[in-house]
């Protein structure tokens, strides 16, 4: 069972992790939908000119989602590929006892559904977020005439694996303090690779959804954020953001446990 809000406009840009590789274009008519994208020069669709991006963009569409909005649900058949162009969403899995575990938070500029079969988990809206999405196998059938968009994938690959394996750490041997630096660290590193104001990152996830996936509970997290303001290493600002004042501290407590 899927529960979209879905806006079928024909539009679709492909999109893929916030790291960008290699040489984008930058091409397109400021008033094509692709131009107006925000996050199209962070993605391998960055990679394609204009008339490839043309044909694309026909391939997809766009939808929306509202807060607490699945995408899909662990178990359907991941016959899709999507990616985020605003927004955030959650990715979790339930547990044999009911528990929820968070495995992690998409931004917008990051691509979701690259492995076939079922989805092994499930992805939700944390906040308004819109998406476009293609049906696999014609995704799968341009990648192939386009091998630019194979290595990008690739890469991105690679990317999630190491970020699997740093997760296994977090929750394996690091303190309540240093999965929260390491968490925090990791936003305002993905804020600096788009070139964005990244000393400033905004957290919409709640408490307890960075709990879920620290695998802390939500008075520990928040204890954690107290002690890190109070040591003048963070600011808590308006509208859920928080701004870095001392990187080197926060640093520290990141490494710890890390080998």
């Amino acid at each position: 069972m899927r529960s979209r809000s879905e806006e079928e406009d024909g539009t679709a840009i492909a999109n893929r992790t916030a790291y960008p590789r290699g040489k984008r274009v930058s091409l397109i008519p400021a008033d094509h939908a692709c131009g107006l994208c925000p996050v199209r020069l962070q993605t391998f669709c960055g990679l394609l000119e204009a008339e490839d991006l043309a044909r694309f963009k026909y391939q997809g569409s766009t939808g929306r989602l509202k807060p607490g909005e699945p995408l899909f649900h662990e178990g359907d058949a991941a016959d899709l590929v999507y990616n985020l162009t605003a927004g955030t969403l959650k990715l979790y899995k339930l547990l044999p006892d009911g528990r929820r575990q968070i495995i992690g938070f998409l931004l917008p500029g990051d691509f979701l559904g690259t492995a076939p079969g079922d989805h092994a988990f499930s992805a939700e809206a944390v906040e308004p977020a819109e998406y476009c999405r293609f049906a696999r196998a014609r995704f799968d059938a341009f990648v192939d005439t386009h091998p630019e968009i194979g290595r990008e994938l690739y890469l991105m690959a690679v990317h999630e694996l190491a970020a699997a394996r740093e997760q296994m750490v977090l929750l394996g041997r690091k303190t309540a303090a240093e999965r929260l630096a390491t968490f925090l660290l990791g936003l305002f590193d993905r804020a600096r690779a788009r070139n964005a104001d990244w000393e400033i990152v905004r957290l919409p996830m709640s408490r307890t959804d960075i709990a879920d996936y620290l695998g802390l509970t939500k008075e520990t997290v928040s204890r954690s954020f107290t002690a890190f303001r109070t040591a003048g290493m963070i600011r808590l600002l308006p509208a859920d953001r928080v701004e870095l004042l001392q990187r080197g501290p926060l640093e520290e407590l990141a490494s710890a446990n890390a080998g």
